[in-house]
């Protein structure tokens, strides 16, 4: 059993890094190219989601299937219906992408908390993901908030920019407390 345990930390361990990988990527092309290229912009915007979508579908096969995974299963649809909302909002009205964008950080959030606390007692090291699910519940109501206040307005990817760099935050840390977790083990 503690050797399963193990092989799921570390399979883990490498996801959550190359999530904070990809976010801070992402972060980067948002603020090279994501406000002055418009079309650029745009496929930034619809990329978001669906790197989420294939991240999900990533970690559910690694740790026993989309069965044993629920919420990551789940996660994985709404993210392909998020970048398909994202994609269908930036030609018919591009104001409402940031509240595509809150809606969605609200409900990952949710699912992203139920994953961590699912995993709390068998891999340890969530509290990270805990977090990050609460935050980014928070964060959705914010940009649904925000996005409705102003009317709306052009999206760009810096404005989702903050919520990727949280999430990439997150993930490093999770990965790191589960380096360690694993060192203390050993």
């Amino acid at each position: 059993m503690a050797q399963v345990d193990q092989v799921q930390r570390d399979g883990l361990k490498r996801y959550y890094f190359l999530r904070a990988a990809v976010s801070v990527a992402w972060i980067l092309a948002a603020v090279a190219v994501g406000t002055s290229n418009p079309l650029l912009g745009g496929v930034l915007l619809v990329a978001y989601p669906a790197w989420d979508a294939l991240a999900n579908a990533m970690d559910a096969r690694s740790n026993g299937g989309f069965a044993a995974n629920p919420p990551q299963t789940f996660n994985l649809v709404v993210s392909l219906l998020v970048a398909a909302a994202v994609l269908l909002a930036l030609q018919v009205e591009p104001r409402r992408v940031l509240t595509v964008f809150g809606v969605w950080a609200g409900f990952s959030g949710i699912l992203q908390l139920v994953a961590g606390l699912r995993r709390w007692r068998s891999v340890g090291g969530q509290w990270p993901m805990v977090l990050s699910g609460a935050q980014s519940v928070l964060a959705g109501v914010f940009m649904i908030t925000r996005s409705l206040q102003h009317g709306g307005h052009p999206p760009a990817p810096i404005e989702i920019a903050p919520y990727a760099g949280f999430g990439a935050f997150y993930f490093l840390v999770a990965a790191v407390a589960l380096t360690l977790k694993g060192r203390k083990r050993a």
